[in-house]
């Protein structure tokens, strides 16, 4: 209701104050054919990440289980470094200097060993290995790399892909480590992160058209990789293991990782009117492309691989060059491989000792060839 100027009350005014009514008019709602209530839900599913934590937590245990069993105190002829934690003490610094056990006792733990695997059949360590670390170094290297890539993941994708990722890619690792290590033993969980870069990687581009800052992330994602990649040509790194781990979890990227498009999802939310909207694709032409070429080379490379191995094909062989990217010599160090293998026989009291690779052959005068006898010896022998 609006009174006009000068109409109130007063001298000269009429008896009667003129009232002006202002109706607005109310607009009918419109009702678009597809307009429904939208639940209040994110694009995609936030998990609660505990598989990553948790493989972190094995780590360390596995760890702590192999410095008991090496016992450096009663095994080793050598000073023991960090004496004070007993039977848990390091090998000496000469001997690891990453602060971990002895190479002996990481091959009982379960470390691969080329010669097991092929001559042995002892095909469980391509996967024992990556719960395996060398030190404390390297331990909290990858822990700390596992628990900031992988609770990400996680996050995204939920605990069986990323677990898949994990574990596959780490088999990848020690196959291309085995196909081309030959000499020497490897341990760690640096293939099956190395596996979990590269599927962030091929995510970010089956999964192209959903992101916004794509070039951004993409140049970060390569720079990442090729400094981790570049690192590991120094001396004690098994980058056979980084790589083949990188293009195990790029290509599971592929087949885990890809996601539906926005408009199908907010299709599926709406609810159906009289007039429906085309109905839209799922996964885009190029995803379903990716996701079949990935999965047969996988299948395909896996199985190329797995053969390989237990024929005892050695990729050097056939690459006079390919050793050049797990270590480049140059005047601040070499790259020949340190043995790690310790060959015993025994004959009467005798007991025969060869470090394999280095050449060495000693004879012992035993009264009683232990285990623990053994082992003391071979580390006195290949360190």
């Amino acid at each position: 209701m609006m009174k006009p100027a000068g109409a109130g009350p007063g001298p000269g005014s009429g008896t009667g104050a003129v009232e002006v009514r202002v109706e607005r008019s109310q607009r009918p709602p419109v009702h678009h054919p597809n307009s429904a209530r939208l639940r209040a839900r994110p694009y995609y599913r936030r998990w609660t990440p505990w598989l990553v934590p948790a493989a972190s937590i094995a780590c360390v245990a596995v760890f702590l289980v192999t410095m008991f069993v090496n016992d450096c105190p009663n095994r080793s002829a050598g000073n023991c470094s960090a004496g004070f934690l007993g039977r848990f003490a390091f090998q000496p610094l000469k001997e690891n200097p990453l602060l971990g056990p002895s190479s002996t006792t990481l091959l009982k733990m379960g470390a691969l060993d080329v010669s097991k695997v092929v001559q042995g059949r002892q095909g469980w360590r391509l996967i024992t290995c990556i719960w395996l670390h060398a030190g404390v170094v390297h331990l909290l290297i990858n822990v700390l790399c596992l628990l900031f890539i992988g609770i990400r993941l996680e996050q995204e994708f939920g605990f069986v892909r990323i677990g898949l990722v994990y574990l596959i890619s780490g088999f990848g690792g020690s196959l291309m480590s085995a196909l081309f290590i030959r000499a020497s033993i490897s341990v760690g969980a640096s293939g099956a992160l190395f596996g979990l870069i590269g599927s962030m990687l091929s995510e970010l581009i089956t999964n192209w058209s959903l992101y916004a800052n794509k070039v951004a992330a993409l140049l970060t994602l390569v720079l990442v990789i090729v400094v981790n990649l570049a690192l590991g040509i120094l001396p004690r790194v098994d980058n056979f293991a980084h790589i083949g781990g990188l293009i195990s979890g790029f290509l599971l990227g592929f087949v885990v990782f890809i996601r539906p498009q926005f408009a199908w999802i907010n299709q599926r939310r709406v609810a159906p009117g009289p007039q429906a909207a085309p109905a839209e694709r799922k996964h885009k032409t190029y995803q379903y492309i990716l996701w079949i070429v990935a999965a047969v080379l996988l299948i395909v490379g896996f199985t190329v691989a797995i053969v390989l191995l237990f024929r005892g094909y050695n990729a050097n062989d056939h690459c006079s060059w390919c050793h050049y990217l797990s270590c480049v010599p140059t005047k601040k160090w070499k790259c020949n491989s340190s043995p790690t293998t310790c060959t015993a026989m025994l004959q009467g009291n005798t007991l025969n000792l060869t470090c394999e690779g280095k050449g060495i052959y000693r004879s012992y005068i035993v009264a009683e060839a232990t285990q623990d006898k053994i082992d003391q010896l071979c580390n006195q022998l290949c360190s």
